[in-house]
């Protein structure tokens, strides 16, 4: 209805053209009004951050933009006031990640826990649409080696470092305020600890966006390790809740989880904190995009 009102008002506006031409455009653009209203469009900004909190969402650089991300967890709320509830540790991640196209994208990333190295490739494989695919789908591979030194256990070099995680983001906007993602994913480890370990582990992580202000999300994930595949060590599922906040080029994401490590590997099947007992890491997320398109 709006934009049948604007034509309208642009009609009388400039109504020096003839009265019959004028009928006859403006009954075009009426038609040309109802047509677009049937047609199918993309839904986008499903998410505003190419991360839930740990997990990555569908969304991805477009082409020729370049994203710098920064992940940072400080140490346990529960040590307490003499490491000021874990300000005065902390472990850190960063990121590039560049869009190829607007569909494809690659990055790499350095963490400090185990000094770890990472590569990704993401893919649209589907974008929600009105009147269309009721979902977006986008499939993510990552590659991580880590490089801490463990003088002890000379054994631990080379492809024994290495693990490789797959996830399949499948995400829908059901209105401008509440996005959800399901992500069910596989890590193949290369070496584990014991034999009753699985080299093939595999979870299912679930979690969305609330938007409650113009430029503000509460954002929350869980991770669900399936049982009897890691053993030899007490192990949690991974639970993060967040605050966005929106500042034009960059968002900046507030965080509490249960989980030191920042990538695949590490929230997915290495969480060895506990809510309960207060093994609580605050944190931020921020990203900043640059744009190389003209």
């Amino acid at each position: 209805m709006q934009k049948i009102a604007c034509y309208i008002i642009l009609c009388l506006l400039f109504g020096h053209t003839a009265a019959s031409a004028q009928d006859t455009s403006l009954l075009r653009m009426l038609n040309e009004s109802e047509n677009a209203g049937d047609k199918s469009h993309i839904v986008t900004g499903t998410f505003k951050a190419t991360q839930l909190i740990n997990v990555p969402t569908i969304e991805s650089p477009g082409k020729k933009s370049l994203q710098f991300l920064i992940m940072h967890r400080f140490g346990k709320i529960n040590e307490g006031a003499y490491e000021l509830f874990g300000l005065d540790n902390a472990s850190i991640r960063f990121g590039l990640d560049y869009g190829i196209t607007d569909r494809l994208s690659a990055g790499v990333g350095r963490s400090s826990v185990d000094k770890a190295f990472d590569g990704n490739i993401k893919y649209k494989i589907l974008q929600q649409s009105t009147g269309g695919t009721p979902v977006s789908l986008s499939l993510y591979e990552l590659v991580t080696h880590y490089t801490q030194r463990y003088t002890d256990k000379p054994y631990l070099s080379g492809r024994f470092r290495t693990s490789y995680t797959s996830q399949l983001l499948i995400a829908r906007k059901f209105s401008r305020n509440l996005s959800l993602q399901l992500a069910p994913s596989w890590t193949h480890y290369n070496l584990v600890g014991t034999p009753e370990d699985k080299n093939d582990v595999f979870a299912i992580s679930a979690g969305g966006r609330m938007k409650f202000t113009k430029r503000m999300s509460l954002t929350a994930e869980y991770n669900y390790l399936l049982p009897d595949q890691v053993v030899s060590t007490k192990i949690y599922n991974s639970l993060s809740l967040g605050v966005d906040i929106e500042t034009g080029g960059h968002v900046f994401q507030l965080v509490f989880t249960n989980s030191n490590g920042m990538i695949g590997p590490y929230y997915l099947s290495k969480t060895n904190g506990s809510w309960d007992k207060g093994d609580i890491f605050f944190g931020f997320n921020i990203s900043r995009s640059f744009n190389f398109r003209k």
